[in-house]
């Protein structure tokens, strides 16, 4: 059995925060745009755009959400889109890169990225690191939001990294 890169495992337990702090959102609350910031459901959608153009579009040359591309892009057009269809959209993308994320090594996140047909500064490793921390620029901004709608009882700092992401070095 193969063994999952420890920046994989960081970038699942990010997701599973990013989903932990939207926990029990409603539809309502979802789409309220509060100037000058987007909505949670767009930045859901933003994340799913991220990942698909990352480790699907880069990575495969798939885009299996054409929408997604269009309308989540980074400086794109602000919307309130369904909080279901980006769930549902964000769903599909991220297990589709999952198949290929659990297969990284090493030596494929040191890969460069080939942009429009030309090798870019950008490897994986990077925008590996780059989606983790986009993650979590907007599970902040997302709690920020559910505060400023009055929303109690939000999750706090981060989940259980200790038990679920601790620091594993890589396979030597």
């Amino acid at each position: 059995m193969a063994t999952i890169h420890p920046l994989v495992l960081q970038l699942q337990f990010t997701r599973n925060e990013f989903k932990r702090a939207l926990k029990g959102l409603s539809e309502e609350d979802a789409t309220k745009r509060l100037m000058p910031m987007n909505c949670i459901s767009w930045n859901i959608g933003h994340l799913a755009w991220q990942e698909q153009r990352y480790f699907l579009f880069y990575a495969r040359r798939q885009m299996p959400f054409p929408q997604i591309n269009e309308l989540f892009a980074y400086g794109g057009p602000a919307s309130t889109p369904a909080l279901d269809e980006m769930w549902a959209a964000w769903d599909a993308i991220t297990k589709a890169a999952d198949s290929w994320l659990d297969t990284l090594t090493s030596e494929n996140l040191q890969e460069q990225v080939v942009r429009e047909g030309k090798i870019s500064r950008y490897i994986f490793g990077s925008l590996l690191q780059r989606t983790i921390y986009h993650y979590w620029y907007h599970t902040g901004e997302n709690l920020a939001i559910r505060q400023l709608l009055g929303h109690t009882d939000l999750p706090e700092f981060v989940g259980d990294l200790d038990g679920e992401a601790p620091y594993r070095p890589e396979a030597l």
